[in-house]
């Protein structure tokens, strides 16, 4: 299973959509922050927020947790270090028994009351209890480790996040300690091997955080309220491209073509070879009449990603519309090659073979769904699925 931290968004347009993304991490920059230009935001379009963005709540602390950091975290450190008492709550099944949802992005205290969340929000609760504790924190993201979604008539990618923690060194501390910094993840131990890495600072997960609340909602369709989480990730890190492309893409789901087009060009100046900056610049130029300037930008996205993110997915939803249902197959087996985690891919598969009568493989896509699925709610409905497909195939 992914552990999707940070999303980013992509218009679906016509059969190939262009790339609406809202927060892609592995640029994130560690650069000290710019001021943003002051004509990227254009507030007076907006409505005001329905519900207050405070970036800070992201790592407040609830009364809950500081109860587990005092009594249980406080009893397994008796006989180990505070770092790994931490990681043990965390991953036994007798502490805090977390479960992935990438539902929604939760603060830190929400996902310590769901006890689940994406891993972006196990990262922000974590730090949380570790800073109570006294413990450094330091956060991490896990280079090409993308990965793609739809939802909402959008396109998203998502990364993945994880964080260290560090004894801080007491003035008599001599020696070297082994166990002084520990790395904390939410994915398998063996899906760790080989992981790259860069250090980001605290604003570019607030950030991130922000980023994804836009995103979130404005799937949901709430286009004001996403507004004023991306205009407040923006402010946390001006340096971080995510932000700006889900700006944009806000701007122009409104309306508002030319504060797009300024806020998606000025994203590109700073990422020029980003294929989802110009997928979404060039949709915008094209809301502009400059179809010209747009197909220019097509070209060189196209010299950089000739075969974009669903591209053998979409061509098999096409075959199963005309019923070559063995066509439809090879197109997602070949789309889940690419990225054998995304949940809809097995569960289209699942369809196709379904539709030849091959009711076995059927079957053992669909557990591949619910394997991959990160909400509850696609685990439930897979799973609802298997049982019908299983009870069809004993008559």
């Amino acid at each position: 299973m992914k552990c999707i931290s940070g999303i980013s968004a992509q218009l679906r347009r016509g059969f190939l959509p262009p790339l609406l993304l809202c927060a892609a991490l592995a640029g994130c920059a560690t650069a000290p922050a710019t001021l943003p230009p002051p004509d990227l935001f254009n507030d007076a379009s907006f409505a005001a927020p329905t519900i207050p963005v405070d970036p800070q709540q992201a790592f407040a602390m609830s009364e809950a947790m500081r109860q587990y950091v005092r009594v249980d975290i406080a009893r397994e450190a008796r006989n180990k270090n505070p770092r790994r008492a931490l990681a043990d709550a965390l991953h036994n099944r007798a502490g805090l028994q977390l479960e992935y949802d990438a539902a929604m992005t939760r603060t830190a205290a929400q996902a310590f009351d769901a006890r689940s969340g994406n891993c972006l929000s196990l990262v922000l609760m974590t730090a949380a209890l570790a800073k109570e504790m006294g413990l450094d924190v330091h956060y991490q993201v896990v280079l090409g480790d993308e990965s793609w979604s739809r939802s909402g008539g959008m396109y998203f990618v998502a990364g993945h996040v994880n964080l260290a923690l560090e004894r801080r060194a007491a003035s008599n501390t001599v020696g070297y300690d082994a166990d002084a910094i520990l790395l904390i993840d939410f994915l398998p131990g063996e899906d760790l091997t080989g992981q790259r890495t860069q250090e980001v600072r605290e604003a570019t997960i607030l950030a991130m955080y922000l980023n994804n609340r836009a995103a979130e909602t404005m799937a949901s369709g709430e286009l004001d309220q996403a507004y004023w989480y991306a205009r407040a990730a923006i402010l946390q890190d001006p340096t971080f491209a995510g932000a700006l492309n889900t700006l944009g893409i806000i701007q122009l789901r409104h309306g508002d073509i030319e504060p797009a087009r300024r806020t998606l060009a000025y994203a590109l100046e700073r990422s020029p070879s980003n294929a989802v900056l110009l997928s979404n610049l060039a949709q915008a130029l094209d809301g502009l009449g400059r179809t010209g300037e747009a197909q220019l930008l097509r070209r060189k996205l196209l010299a950089l990603q000739p075969e974009p993110p669903f591209h053998f997915f979409n061509l098999g939803q096409r075959a199963m519309e005309t019923a070559d249902y063995q066509e439809a197959a090879r197109l997602f087996k070949r789309e889940i090659a690419r990225d054998p985690y995304y949940h809809e891919f097995h569960f289209w598969l699942a369809q196709a073979y379904a539709r030849m009568g091959q009711l076995a493989q059927a079957g053992r896509q669909l557990e591949l769904a619910m394997d991959t699925s990160t909400t509850r709610g696609e685990h439930g409905l897979y799973a609802a699925k298997l049982q019908r497909l299983r009870a069809a195939s004993t008559h």
